[in-house]
Protein backbone atom coordinates (compact mmCIF):
# COMPACT_ATOMS: atom_id res chain seq x y z
CA UNK A 1 0.00 0.00 0.00
CA UNK A 2 2.81 2.23 0.52
CA UNK A 3 4.42 1.39 -2.59
CA UNK A 4 0.97 2.20 -4.30
CA UNK A 5 1.04 5.87 -2.51
CA UNK A 6 4.31 6.69 -3.31
CA UNK A 7 3.59 6.25 -6.97
CA UNK A 8 0.31 8.60 -6.76
CA UNK A 9 2.37 11.07 -5.25
CA UNK A 10 5.47 10.75 -7.30
CA UNK A 11 2.88 11.33 -10.69
CA UNK A 12 1.10 14.03 -8.93
CA UNK A 13 4.36 15.70 -8.29
CA UNK A 14 6.24 15.14 -11.78
CA UNK A 15 3.29 15.89 -13.68
CA UNK A 16 3.04 19.67 -13.49
CA UNK A 17 6.62 19.10 -14.09
CA UNK A 18 6.29 17.09 -17.74
CA UNK A 19 3.43 19.83 -18.71
CA UNK A 20 5.41 22.42 -17.90
CA UNK A 21 8.69 21.02 -20.48
CA UNK A 22 6.39 19.98 -22.85
CA UNK A 23 4.98 24.05 -23.20
CA UNK A 24 8.60 25.30 -23.00
CA UNK A 25 9.83 22.83 -25.97
CA UNK A 26 6.68 23.27 -27.93
CA UNK A 27 7.32 27.25 -27.36
CA UNK A 28 11.48 27.33 -28.28
CA UNK A 29 10.43 24.95 -31.45
CA UNK A 30 7.77 27.56 -32.46
CA UNK A 31 10.22 30.73 -31.95
CA UNK A 32 12.94 28.51 -33.71
CA UNK A 33 10.57 28.60 -36.55
CA UNK A 34 9.53 31.68 -36.76
CA UNK A 35 13.19 32.89 -36.57
CA UNK A 36 13.58 32.73 -40.28
CA UNK A 37 17.30 33.13 -41.24
CA UNK A 38 19.10 35.44 -43.59
CA UNK A 39 22.75 35.42 -44.84
CA UNK A 40 23.93 37.41 -42.35
CA UNK A 41 23.87 34.63 -39.96
CA UNK A 42 26.72 33.26 -41.46
CA UNK A 43 30.30 33.61 -40.97
CA UNK A 44 32.85 31.62 -43.50
CA UNK A 45 36.69 31.81 -43.44
CA UNK A 46 38.39 33.67 -46.27
CA UNK A 47 41.08 32.88 -48.61
CA UNK A 48 43.42 34.98 -46.97
CA UNK A 49 42.76 33.48 -43.20
CA UNK A 50 40.81 36.40 -42.19
CA UNK A 51 36.18 36.29 -41.96
CA UNK A 52 34.28 36.93 -43.96
CA UNK A 53 31.50 38.30 -41.98
CA UNK A 54 27.96 38.57 -44.35
CA UNK A 55 26.64 41.45 -42.11
CA UNK A 56 28.49 43.35 -42.81
CA UNK A 57 27.31 43.62 -46.50
CA UNK A 58 23.43 44.83 -45.30
CA UNK A 59 22.30 47.14 -47.51
CA UNK A 60 23.83 45.58 -51.07
CA UNK A 61 22.92 42.76 -52.90
CA UNK A 62 25.39 39.52 -52.59
CA UNK A 63 25.66 36.93 -55.40
CA UNK A 64 27.63 33.81 -53.89
CA UNK A 65 29.40 31.80 -56.87
CA UNK A 66 30.82 28.43 -56.30
CA UNK A 67 34.10 28.50 -58.68
CA UNK A 68 36.50 26.51 -59.83
CA UNK A 69 39.96 26.98 -61.43
CA UNK A 70 40.50 24.53 -64.10
CA UNK A 71 36.73 24.59 -65.08
CA UNK A 72 35.25 25.30 -68.33
CA UNK A 73 33.18 27.76 -67.20
CA UNK A 74 36.25 29.32 -64.76
CA UNK A 75 36.91 32.71 -67.86
CA UNK A 76 33.29 33.47 -65.97
CA UNK A 77 35.75 35.45 -63.34
CA UNK A 78 36.42 37.49 -65.63
CA UNK A 79 32.60 38.99 -65.86
CA UNK A 80 32.26 38.45 -62.21
CA UNK A 81 35.25 41.06 -61.47
CA UNK A 82 33.68 43.54 -64.00
CA UNK A 83 30.83 43.09 -62.29
CA UNK A 84 32.22 43.70 -59.21
CA UNK A 85 34.09 46.60 -60.01
CA UNK A 86 30.79 48.11 -62.13
CA UNK A 87 28.58 47.94 -59.22
CA UNK A 88 30.77 48.07 -55.94
CA UNK A 89 28.08 50.73 -54.45
CA UNK A 90 25.39 48.45 -54.61
CA UNK A 91 26.66 44.38 -54.41
CA UNK A 92 29.40 42.31 -53.11
CA UNK A 93 30.71 38.89 -54.52
CA UNK A 94 31.79 36.52 -52.64
CA UNK A 95 33.55 33.09 -54.63
CA UNK A 96 33.33 30.04 -52.60
CA UNK A 97 36.07 27.82 -54.21
CA UNK A 98 34.60 23.88 -54.12
CA UNK A 99 36.23 20.86 -55.55
CA UNK A 100 32.79 19.31 -56.17
CA UNK A 101 32.76 19.02 -59.97
CA UNK A 102 35.35 16.81 -62.05
CA UNK A 103 38.16 17.30 -59.64
CA UNK A 104 38.74 21.16 -61.13
CA UNK A 105 39.67 23.02 -58.04
CA UNK A 106 43.21 23.44 -56.81
CA UNK A 107 44.14 21.84 -53.42
CA UNK A 108 45.31 24.83 -51.64
CA UNK A 109 43.56 28.45 -50.69
CA UNK A 110 47.46 29.70 -51.91
CA UNK A 111 47.31 28.67 -55.70
CA UNK A 112 43.34 29.36 -55.99
CA UNK A 113 44.44 33.15 -54.86
CA UNK A 114 47.21 32.89 -57.26
CA UNK A 115 45.41 31.91 -60.27
CA UNK A 116 42.18 34.47 -59.60
CA UNK A 117 44.48 37.18 -59.27
CA UNK A 118 47.13 36.54 -61.92
CA UNK A 119 44.62 35.21 -64.21
CA UNK A 120 41.81 36.96 -63.50
CA UNK A 121 42.34 40.14 -61.88
CA UNK A 122 40.16 39.18 -59.17
CA UNK A 123 39.43 41.29 -56.07
CA UNK A 124 36.33 40.32 -54.75
CA UNK A 125 36.35 38.33 -51.58
CA UNK A 126 36.99 34.22 -51.86
CA UNK A 127 36.64 31.93 -49.42
CA UNK A 128 38.59 28.89 -48.50
CA UNK A 129 38.18 26.12 -50.57
CA UNK A 130 34.65 24.35 -49.36
CA UNK A 131 32.25 21.90 -50.04
CA UNK A 132 29.29 23.18 -51.71
CA UNK A 133 26.89 20.39 -51.85
CA UNK A 134 26.66 16.75 -50.13
CA UNK A 135 26.81 15.57 -46.18
CA UNK A 136 30.00 17.94 -45.91
CA UNK A 137 28.66 21.00 -47.71
CA UNK A 138 29.86 24.80 -45.95
CA UNK A 139 26.53 26.05 -44.21
CA UNK A 140 26.03 28.98 -46.16
CA UNK A 141 24.96 26.29 -49.19
CA UNK A 142 22.83 24.19 -47.01
CA UNK A 143 21.16 27.41 -46.28
CA UNK A 144 21.36 28.79 -50.09
CA UNK A 145 19.88 24.99 -51.59
CA UNK A 146 17.36 24.24 -48.76
CA UNK A 147 13.74 26.40 -48.71
CA UNK A 148 13.58 24.74 -45.39
CA UNK A 149 16.18 26.69 -44.55
CA UNK A 150 16.18 30.03 -46.52
CA UNK A 151 12.44 30.07 -47.06
CA UNK A 152 12.14 30.77 -50.68
CA UNK A 153 13.60 28.12 -53.10
CA UNK A 154 15.25 24.97 -52.80
CA UNK A 155 18.18 24.80 -55.51
CA UNK A 156 20.74 22.13 -57.06
CA UNK A 157 24.49 23.02 -57.68
CA UNK A 158 24.68 20.70 -60.82
CA UNK A 159 28.24 22.30 -61.31
CA UNK A 160 31.07 25.02 -60.87
CA UNK A 161 29.49 28.77 -61.13
CA UNK A 162 25.86 28.46 -60.16
CA UNK A 163 24.93 32.02 -58.44
CA UNK A 164 22.95 33.05 -55.72
CA UNK A 165 21.45 36.63 -55.79
CA UNK A 166 20.78 37.89 -52.19
CA UNK A 167 19.06 41.04 -52.06
CA UNK A 168 19.77 44.14 -49.49
CA UNK A 169 18.02 42.73 -46.83
CA UNK A 170 19.74 39.51 -46.79
CA UNK A 171 17.15 37.02 -48.05
CA UNK A 172 17.51 35.03 -51.23
CA UNK A 173 16.02 36.03 -54.65
CA UNK A 174 17.27 33.67 -56.86
CA UNK A 175 19.19 30.63 -58.11
CA UNK A 176 21.00 30.46 -61.75
CA UNK A 177 23.03 27.89 -63.22
CA UNK A 178 26.59 27.56 -64.76
CA UNK A 179 25.50 28.90 -68.41
CA UNK A 180 23.74 32.37 -67.02
CA UNK A 181 26.50 34.48 -67.00
CA UNK A 182 27.88 37.61 -65.25
CA UNK A 183 26.26 39.52 -68.34
CA UNK A 184 23.15 37.92 -68.67
CA UNK A 185 20.15 40.48 -68.51
CA UNK A 186 18.17 37.63 -66.22
CA UNK A 187 21.42 38.67 -63.52
CA UNK A 188 21.66 41.89 -64.59
CA UNK A 189 18.07 43.18 -64.36
CA UNK A 190 17.83 42.00 -60.67
CA UNK A 191 21.05 43.22 -60.05
CA UNK A 192 19.80 46.96 -61.13
CA UNK A 193 16.58 46.70 -59.88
Amino acid sequence: MKWLLYVAVLLIVSAPVTAKTKFTKSMFEKKEAAAAKTIYDFKIKSIDGNTIDFSKYKGKKILIVNTASKCGFTPQYKGLEKLYEDHKNNLVIVGFPSDNFGGQEYQQDTEIKSFCEKNFGVTFPLTTRVDVKGDNATPVFKYLTNKSENGVLDATISWNFNKFLIDENGKLLAHFDSKITPESDELLSLINK
